[in-house]
């Protein structure tokens, strides 16, 4: 019995050093709502004051100075500070004293991102709700060649804007293609397909009107209750990219590489030294210069008169001799051709006069052959 004593106290000793670590923890207790959002108390929240600021193009300006009123009183209704620069073309926006929500600041940081972007100041408020996220993706920096990076842009808009409606309705984000970047308003699934989409059209991946195919069936697909937590892979279209011939690029064929320079070309004095007109004196440069001058113009008025005469030469006759000999060989076809016919005309003539009478003349007792056949 002693020995049975003696286990259970070592057991209520073992119990109670371990029960440091058995203590109810406060998130176990149900009777709690942790997720419950309390309001916070009047006392100031932030110890530090943060402060963003982003700079904004020059034909902003004017837009922004009349948009600023509503934005300064969107901002107030959040206690956050805001000013805009004109002279050094800058938005800033700060906490205060008054501000509850920590994260507000970074909204507010957005807010003045976007509208230095050229989005209007109605949709780039509504950054400040808690459901709408935005991204701005930089395309300046993806491609070097600057007639390629018009196009590809062109291409995300698409014609009259299509594209990006299109792509707007599928990913439910406000999409803004300004300059060097792209500006997206939605949720966060949106913006990760919207980023997806446009970094693949600028670098040539993938045509925007695929992607938007992709996203039409998977939207479809999504509405049907039997397939929507299926693997979507063996429904979706796999676009293949095709090998297009490339212009060949013409390269000039490589000189052999020489170590010494290329010959220099004769300077004037040089040549003038060369035919011996250096050592001559101005008068006999001076006719000479006019003899040359003279020899020119003989030559030009030569080649004027040529041209001038050629126009009334008269056009060579085309030879007759062999047209006689024709003519002639002609003629003495024609008069054989005439004594032939007039041969056979007289043996003609001569048979008929060989012809004997007695065949038409009938006989005393036979009728003749015309009355036979009457």
């Amino acid at each position: 019995m002693d020995a049975v004593e003696n286990k259970d106290n070592n057991i209520d000793k073992r119990k109670k050093h371990k029960g440091k670590h058995d203590k109810p923890k406060p998130l176990e207790d149900m009777e709690v709502d942790h997720w419950l959002i309390v309001p916070s108390p009047n006392e100031e929240c932030l110890l530090e004051v943060s402060s963003f600021s982003t700079l904004f193009p020059q034909y902003r300006e004017k837009y922004l100075q009349e948009a600023w009123p509503e934005v300064k009183s969107a901002l107030k209704g959040h206690a956050i500070a805001c000013e805009l620069d004109l002279v050094k073309g800058s938005m800033t926006v700060s906490t205060t004293r008054k501000t509850r929500d920590p994260y507000i600041i970074v909204k507010a940081r957005d807010l003045i991102k976007l509208l230095s972007r050229s989005v209007p100041a109605k949709q780039a408020l509504k950054i400040l709700n808690d459901e709408m996220q935005c991204d701005i993706i930089k395309i300046g920096g993806l491609v070097r060649n600057k007639e390629k990076f018009v196009k590809r842009r062109q291409r995300l808009i698409g014609p009259n804007s299509s594209t990006l409606k299109a792509l707007e309705i599928l990913t439910h984000c406000y999409i803004l293609v300004q300059g060097n970047s792209v500006s997206a308003m939605g949720s966060f699934k949106g913006l990760k397909q919207v980023r997806r989409v446009v970094e693949e059209c600028m670098l040539n991946k993938m045509h925007p009107v695929y992607n938007i195919k992709v996203l039409l069936m998977k939207k479809n697909l999504a509405s049907n209750p039997e397939l929507a937590n299926e693997n979507w892979d063996r429904f979706l279209p796999k676009f293949k990219k095709k090998n297009v011939k490339q212009k060949k690029v013409k390269t000039k064929e490589k000189k052999e590489y020489t170590p010494f320079p290329p010959p220099q070309p004769p300077s004037k004095i040089d040549m003038q030294l060369e035919s011996g007109e250096y050592f001559l004196s101005d008068k006999k440069k001076s006719a000479k210069k006019w003899l040359e001058k003279q020899e020119k113009q003989a030559e030009k008025t030569a080649e004027n008169k040529r041209k001038r005469e050629e126009a009334f030469k008269a056009p060579e006759e085309a030879q007759m001799q062999n047209d006689d000999k024709n003519h002639k060989d002609d003629i003495a076809a024609m008069a054989a051709s005439l004594k032939n016919k007039a041969k056979e005309f007289g043996n003609r003539k001569s048979a008929t006069d060989e012809i004997n009478a007695e065949m038409y003349i009938a006989a005393p007792g036979q009728s003749s052959k015309k009355k036979q056949k009457n």
